[in-house]
């Protein structure tokens, strides 16, 4: 920040001197001490015989320097120009007087050196009156904002502390003394939230206080003094949020849970009547197909309608596997997979189904929403990427599951939501992401034009879903 006042042109050394502070008594005085030291000065100079004994070296010009000096310490540089040229001004008469009897040699380099003394005097005077002067409006600046930030510290509805460096507490609002009590000043941090770890690692995160109440914690940093680390902690009541939330999720859960419920009844019932009534008529056709008496002409009728029962059968059994796969339960989610990969390399695009890491048999639920999401990525792809070759990869570690399915289909750009928003595809997208949150895992969806599409999701081990 550059302090120093800009350099002044002649204008303004002219405008300077000629707008003197001429209602100021002091100016006054000052203008009439210079008159003083000029008119000894002049009297000395006309009279050295009369006054030699009393000034043996004359009134020196030097003397000017204290009022001039006193003006540029008063008035900054307009007074001690004003007072200069007024000085000089006066000081005319002496340097005309005959023979050399002002001496104005010394006299004109005296008043040059009162002249460069009266600018520098002037202009450092301005220069610390400027410092002052944005030192003043900085502190005032600063009162402002401590001042606002004080009104709403204390206003602010959300409990707020503030912690030292050293996680003990040394302000709180009215709000955070109702849900704390009145001694939470010099408490620590920790005891406050009830668990030792550090509270600014919580800044984001939700916590249960003893209240019941969830509340979610902004910590932030206080620079107010360059050598503290003090932080400000915000409890923001999200409780009606998190209520709501788990109500949604709740709700998402039994959504999923009946839709379950449904595919497995729905895939026994086929499996159970219309898929054996198929295979009892193809049976009884292939019987009446070989019956004596029946003409060539009707036994392969019969025999063409045995093939259409076969085959409504064998769609039904499809149908009624892809509703709740028997091998899932039965066998666990790699055989299961392994079952779909290779129905879709049979019917459509070259699949391949990679596993890494030790294969273990997980939750039914985790085996259940991993199935769901490869078979709707794997349905999707081949409905409406056309791709050519399909990739499966599930990773088995200790913390989660890890899943990626990709293609080398069209694809899709995600920032344009016509291409993409309201299709089957975006619905069976959302039923993923809903899957996968409801086990406390994350869906990552990439995708650009011409270059196919991957989806990855990781669905955690060590922790049950969060409600």
């Amino acid at each position: 920040m550059n302090t120093t006042p800009p350099k002044p042109k002649f204008t303004d050394f002219a405008r300077r001197a000629l707008n003197p502070p001429l209602r100021d008594k002091p100016f006054w005085i000052v203008q009439g001490l210079i008159l003083v030291i000029v008119v000894l000065h002049y009297f000395v100079d006309t009279q050295p015989s009369l006054v030699g004994g009393a000034f043996p070296a004359g009134v020196p010009v030097t003397l000017l320097v204290i009022p001039i000096g006193y003006a540029a310490l008063r008035y900054g540089l307009t007074g001690s120009l004003a007072t200069t040229l007024w000085t000089i001004l006066l000081w005319l008469p002496d340097l005309m007087l005959p023979h050399d009897e002002g001496h104005v040699g010394d006299d004109v380099l005296n008043l040059a050196i009162v002249l460069v003394v009266a600018y520098i005097f002037g202009r450092r005077v301005e220069a610390e009156r400027a410092i002052q002067a944005q030192a003043d409006e900085v502190s005032a600046i600063a009162f402002a904002v401590e001042v606002g930030y004080r009104r709403l510290f204390e206003s602010n509805r959300a409990p707020i502390i503030v912690l030292e460096d050293n996680d003990v507490v040394s302000e709180a609002n009215p709000a955070a003394k109702d849900l704390f009590g009145t001694d939470v000043v010099a408490r620590t941090g920790a005891a406050l939230i009830g668990v030792d770890v550090d509270v600014e690692s919580l800044s984001g995160s939700v916590i249960t206080l003893a209240n019941g109440h969830d509340y979610r914690l902004d910590v932030v940093a206080l620079p107010l003094v360059a050598s503290s680390q003090r932080r400000q902690v915000t409890f923001e009541d999200v409780t009606a949020e998190r209520s709501e939330e788990r109500r949604a999720r709740l709700f998402a859960q039994h959504v999923v849970q009946v839709e379950e419920d449904q595919r497995r009844r729905l895939s026994r019932e086929l499996h159970d009547e219309p898929l054996q009534l198929f295979l009892h008529l193809a049976r009884r056709l292939e019987l009446l197909s070989h019956s004596d008496g029946v003409s060539a002409v009707v036994s392969a009728s019969l025999e063409e309608t045995r093939n259409q029962a076969l085959e409504a059968a064998a769609r039904l059994r499809t149908l009624a596997r892809d509703l709740r796969p028997p091998a899932l339960d039965q066998l666990g989610l790699i055989p299961a997979l392994s079952s779909l990969v290779a129905d879709v390399d049979d019917d459509g695009p070259s699949s391949h189904l990679s596993v890494l890491g030790t294969t273990a048999r997980l939750a039914p639920e985790i085996e259940l929403g991993a199935f769901r999401i490869v078979q709707e990525s794997l349905r999707n792809a081949v409905r409406h990427a056309h791709a050519q070759r399909l990739d499966v990869t599930v990773s088995f570690s200790a913390e989660d599951l890890a899943l990626r399915i990709s293609d080398d289909g069209i694809g899709f750009d995600p920032s344009i939501p016509s291409t993409f928003e309201g299709h089957s595809e975006s619905l069976g997208l959302v039923g993923m992401r809903e899957r996968a949150r409801l086990l406390g895992g994350r869906i990552d969806v990439r995708s650009s034009l011409h270059h196919g599409t991957e989806v990855i999701a990781s669905l955690p081990l060590v922790q049950s879903p969060t409600f």
